[in-house]
C-alpha cells in the first residue's frame, strides 16, 4: 500500500481574499478531505472575514440537497491571517502606496489566545493602520505576539524582497528580529516555489535562488524552514479562471499586458507528494508543516446562546429597582394602562390581556431577555421623543403585547389575534431579534444616539459579502476575452432578471443558451463564468444591521474599515455573530415614514379643526379609504402600488383591515393560487367552506383558506393538544425538514386521535397543512405592514393634495 506524504498546506487564501482567489472555502475543505488531508490552514489577504465560514466548511460539507453533512474525516482548521506590514508605523499616512512599501507576513493562531491576538492585530491593521489596505506594524505585532506563530511570507514578504535587492546580510538580521518577537520555534523562513524566473522578479534571482538563500540563513541562524505553495485555486486546471478573476478586478482584458497577473499555474491545492517532490531537498520543511499544524489548535471562543445576554451592554436602570426585571415589568404594565385606556378589573377581555402580559414577562425573564427589550424600548421612543417616525412593526415581534406595551410596536396584537410564541418560542428559547423601521431621514440619528448612548468603540456596523451572479459573471467575463460590446448584452440579456438564479438553470430553462455553450466560440466563456460564479467579490454593510457589545468590539471578533466612509464594521457576516458573543440590532430605514411624517405637517398647516391631527389617530373603519383600495386606486399606496394587486384590489373589494392584511400575505409566488378562492368566497360567489368544523373561529377571517403561519399554529394546537410553541416546532419542521415528514405526521395523528380525531381525518388534515406550512406568511408582519399602507392610502383618500406632493419629494 501506497504511504501518503503527511503534508499540511499553511499560507491558503479563499474568495475572501476578494479579488484573488477562485477557491471558496467550502471547496478548499472538500478537496483537502480528498487528498486525505488532517489539517488545513486559512490565511487570507489581511482579512479573517471567512474564518467561521471555513470552520464549519472543516467539519461539514454539503449534500447534494444543500443541506450541511458531518464529513466522515472532518480536516482540523488553522485559523490565519496574511497580513500587510509596514516598515514604519501604522499611523502615518504620508506618501503613495508605493512609497508605503508594505509586506506580506503569515501568522497562524496557536490556541485561544493566539486566536484573541491574531484578531487584534487583524482588527487594528484596519481600524489604525489603514491606508489603502490594512497595515500593521512591528509595534503591533510585538503587543500581541503571544500564541502566535509566523513564516516569513512569500515573495513578498519582507526578508524575501531584502534577497532580491541583494541585501542578504539585512535579510539575515530581519529574520533574526522576527525570532527574537515571536520567540523560539514561533517563526519560521517559508519557502514557496511556483517556478517563477528571475525575468519575472527582478532579472538577478529566481525563486529557487531565493529558496537557497533562506536555506542558508536557516543553516546560519538556527531559524526553522516550512514549506507552503501560496494557494488560491484549487486545482491546476482552475489557473485561468483565477487570471479572468485578477481581469475583472482591474477591469481588463486578458490580452492587456500592463496588468496583474501570476507567473504559472502552480498556485493550487498540491497533494502532499507533490510537495515532498518539489522541495526533496528540504524534507524538513515538510515535516515542519505536521510540527506547526498540530500546535494550531483552533480554539476558537464559542458563545453559548443562552449566555448571550450577558455580552449585552447593560441598560441603565433607575435607582428604586433591583434589576432590569423589575424595572421591565414596571414599564410595561405602565404602558398597559396607556395602551387600554379605560379598562376595567373586571373586564374580563382586560383580564386576559393582563394575563398574556404577564404569561410574555415570564417567558421574557426567563430568558433573561429582559435587558435587550429595554435596549431597544429606549432607542425607539428616543426616536418617538425626537419626532423621527417609527414603523408599527416588522416581523413576529409586532406579535408581543410586551412590545406593543413598551411603544416598540404600534399595533395591537390581541386585536388581530397575533401570536407572542411566533417571536419567542417558550419551547425552545432564543435570542429574539425586533426589526424597527425608521424615517430614512432620522435613521442616522437614531445610530448616532446609540453609539453615543453605548460608547462607539462597543458599537459596529455589519459587513455583508456581495457574489458573483449569473448576469454579472457572463457580463465581466464576456468583457475580459474580448468579446464586442454588441454581443456581450446580448448573452446577458438571455439570463432571467433573478438575482436568485444559477447559470445552470439559466442554461436549462433558456434553448438558446443551451446551444451557445456547445458553440466552441463560447466555450470557453462558459467554462469560465461557471469557475467563478457565485465567488465573493465585494462587501458592503448590512442595510440595517447594527451590533452593540458589552466591552470594546475589539474584544469580540475582528473588524473592518469601509473604504470611503471609514465606518467600523464587523469583519464575520450576520451569520456568525452569535458565536462571537453579539446580538444585532436591525435599524431599517423607510421612506414610507418620512412621507407619512411630512404629509401630517402639511395637513396641520391647514389649521382649524386640522391643527392636531396625527396619523395615529385616523379611523380604522374609513369609508373613503376602502372606497380607493376597492376601485385600485393605489399608486402611491405602501405595499399594494403593482398592477396585479391592482386588480386583485378591484375584485376582491376590501371592506376591513382584515381583509387588507390577508391579501398582503397573499400576493406572494405559491399562495397566489389561493386569490380567486378568496375572492369569491368572500364575495359570496363561492360556498367557505371549513377543514373541520372547529377550525372555523381560525379560518373565519380569512374565508376557510390557511394564510397565515400562524393558523398553522392554531390549527396543529386546536388538533394535537401541542402547546403553542410545541405547534411553531412542528410548523417549522413541516416546512423545512421534508425527510422527517412521516415521523412529524405519526407524532400528529396520534395526537390528534387522542384528542378525539378519526385517524384518516387526522392524516388528511395534516396532509392539508404541509403545502400551508411551506408558504404561509408571519401574520405580524403583514398586520403591521397593512397598518401602513392602511395610513398612506388614508392620506391619499383624504387629503390627496398633500399627500401626492410628499411622494413626490420622497420619490
Amino acid at each position: 500500500m501506497e504511504t501518503r506524504t503527511e503534508f499540511v498546506h499553511l499560507h491558503v487564501h479563499s474568495d475572501f481574499s476578494l479579488g484573488n482567489s477562485t477557491a471558496s472555502v467550502r471547496a478548499l475543505a472538500d478537496r483537502a478531505e480528498e487528498l486525505g488531508m488532517k489539517y488545513l490552514a486559512l490565511t487570507d489577504h489581511g482579512t479573517m472575514s471567512g474564518v467561521m465560514d471555513f470552520i464549519e466548511a472543516c467539519e461539514y460539507t454539503l449534500d447534494e440537497h444543500g443541506s450541511l453533512r458531518r464529513r466522515k474525516n472532518p480536516v482540523h482548521p488553522i485559523i490565519g491571517c496574511e497580513v500587510y506590514v509596514t516598515p514604519g508605523s501604522r499611523f502615518e499616512k504620508k506618501g503613495t502606496e508605493s512609497e508605503n512599501k508594505l509586506y506580506h507576513l503569515i501568522l497562524l493562531a496557536s490556541g485561544r489566545q493566539g486566536y484573541l491576538n491574531l484578531m487584534k492585530i487583524c482588527s487594528l491593521s484596519y481600524t489604525e493602520g489603514f491606508y489603502y489596505r490594512p497595515r500593521a506594524d512591528h509595534e503591533l505585532l510585538s503587543q500581541y505576539r503571544e500564541g502566535i506563530i509566523a513564516l516569513s511570507g512569500c515573495v513578498h514578504g519582507e526578508i524575501p524582497q531584502l534577497i532580491l535587492e541583494g541585501k542578504t546580510e539585512e535579510a539575515e538580521q530581519r529574520a533574526c528580529y522576527y525570532r527574537d518577537l515571536f520567540g523560539e520555534n514561533n517563526f519560521y523562513l517559508e519557502l514557496s516555489d511556483q517556478g517563477i524566473p528571475a525575468e519575472a522578479l527582478n532579472d538577478s534571482l529566481s525563486q529557487k535562488d531565493i529558496n537557497k538563500a533562506l536555506a542558508s540563513i536557516s543553516q546560519r541562524t538556527g531559524i526553522p524552514l516550512v514549506a507552503t505553495n501560496n494557494v488560491h485555486y484549487i486545482k491546476q486546471e482552475d489557473a485561468a479562471a483565477h487570471d479572468v478573476l485578477l481581469c475583472i478586478g482591474e477591469r481588463k482584458k486578458r490580452t492587456d499586458e500592463n496588468r496583474e497577473k501570476f507567473y504559472g499555474d502552480q498556485y493550487y491545492l498540491k497533494t502532499g507528494e507533490e510537495m515532498a517532490t518539489l522541495f526533496s531537498e528540504y524534507p524538513e520543511a515538510i515535516a515542519n508543516t505536521v510540527r506547526i499544524a498540530e500546535r494550531c489548535i483552533a480554539d476558537i471562543p464559542k458563545i453559548n446562546l443562552q449566555d448571550l445576554p450577558d455580552y449585552l451592554p447593560q441598560f441603565p436602570i433607575p435607582k428604586g429597582f433591583p434589576d432590569d426585571n423589575h424595572y421591565l415589568c414596571n414599564l410595561a404594565y405602565l404602558g398597559l394602562e396607556e395602551r387600554y385606556p379605560g379598562a376595567k378589573v373586571s373586564d374580563e377581555k382586560w383580564k386576559k390581556i393582563l394575563e398574556r402580559l404577564d404569561y410574555e414577562l415570564e417567558i421574557i425573564i426567563k430568558g433573561d431577555f429582559s435587558n435587550y427589550f429595554l435596549i431597544v424600548a429606549d432607542y425607539v421612543n428616543w426616536a418617538r421623543e425626537h419626532d423621527i417616525p417609527v414603523g408599527p412593526g416588522r416581523g413576529a415581534g409586532a406579535g408581543s403585547v410586551t412590545a406593543y406595551t413598551l411603544r416598540i410596536t404600534d399595533i395591537d396584537p390581541v386585536k388581530y389575534d397575533l401570536l407572542f410564541e411566533r417571536f419567542i418560542n417558550p419551547d425552545r428559547i432564543c435570542m429574539p431579534d425586533f426589526d424597527i423601521d425608521f424615517g430614512n431621514e432620522g435613521r442616522n440619528e437614531v445610530i448616532r444616539y446609540i453609539t453615543e448612548k453605548y460608547g462607539k468603540e462597543k458599537v459596529g456596523q455589519i459587513i455583508t459579502f456581495g457574489s458573483f451572479g449569473a448576469k454579472a459573471i457572463i457580463k465581466d467575463v464576456a468583457r475580459t476575452l474580448g468579446f464586442s460590446s454588441d454581443e456581450s448584452p446580448k448573452l446577458v440579456g438571455l439570463i432571467p432578471s433573478d438575482y436568485r438564479i444559477t447559470l445552470k438553470q439559466a442554461i436549462n430553462e433558456e434553448p438558446e443558451l443551451q446551444e451557445m455553450e456547445k458553440n466552441p466560440r463560447y466555450t470557453e466563456l462558459f467554462t469560465l463564468a461557471r469557475k467563478l460564479e457565485g465567488l465573493h467579490y465585494y462587501y458592503s454593510t448590512h442595510a440595517a444591521g447594527l451590533v452593540i457589545g458589552k466591552s470594546a468590539l475589539v474584544n469580540l471578533l475582528p473588524l473592518y474599515r469601509i473604504k470611503g466612509n471609514g465606518t467600523i464594521a464587523t469583519q464575520y457576516d450576520m451569520n456568525h455573530l452569535t458565536q462571537c458573543g453579539l446580538v444585532k440590532f436591525d435599524i431599517l430605514g423607510l421612506k414610507t415614514l418620512d412621507t407619512i411624517k411630512h404629509t401630517a405637517e402639511s395637513i396641520r398647516l391647514r389649521g382649524g379643526e386640522y391643527a392636531d391631527f396625527g396619523i395615529e389617530n385616523i379611523p380604522e373603519n374609513d369609508p373613503a379609504t376602502f372606497k380607493l383600495f376597492a376601485e385600485g386606486n393605489t399608486d402611491g399606496v405602501f405595499m399594494f402600488e403593482s398592477d396585479g394587486i391592482k386588480d386583485i384590489l378591484k375584485q376582491a373589494k376590501p371592506e376591513m383591515m382584515t381583509d387588507l392584511i390577508a391579501l398582503n400575505a397573499l400576493y406572494r409566488p405559491g399562495p397566489m393560487a389561493n386569490i380567486p378562492q378568496f375572492i369569491d368566497s368572500k364575495n359570496g360567489k363561492q360556498e367557505i367552506t371549513y377543514p373541520d368544523p372547529c377550525l372555523e373561529d381560525i379560518l373565519k377571517e380569512t374565508y376557510g383558506i390557511v394564510i397565515y403561519q400562524e393558523q398553522v399554529m392554531l390549527i396543529i394546537q386546536r388538533l394535537t393538544g401541542f402547546s403553542f410553541g410545541e405547534a411553531d416546532i412542528m410548523r417549522r419542521y413541516m416546512k423545512m425538514y421534508k425527510e422527517q415528514l412521516e415521523n412529524e405526521k405519526e407524532t400528529f395523528v396520534t395526537r390528534a386521535i387522542s384528542n378525539g380525531f378519526e385517524q384518516n381525518h387526522a392524516a388528511r388534515l395534516f396532509e392539508m397543512l404541509v403545502p400551508f406550512a411551506g408558504y404561509s406568511f408571519n401574520k405580524s408582519h403583514a398586520a403591521a405592514y397593512s397598518k401602513l399602507a392602511f395610513q398612506t392610502a388614508y392620506l391619499k383618500a383624504n387629503f390627496p393634495e398633500e399627500y401626492m406632493k410628499a411622494c413626490e419629494e420622497f420619490k
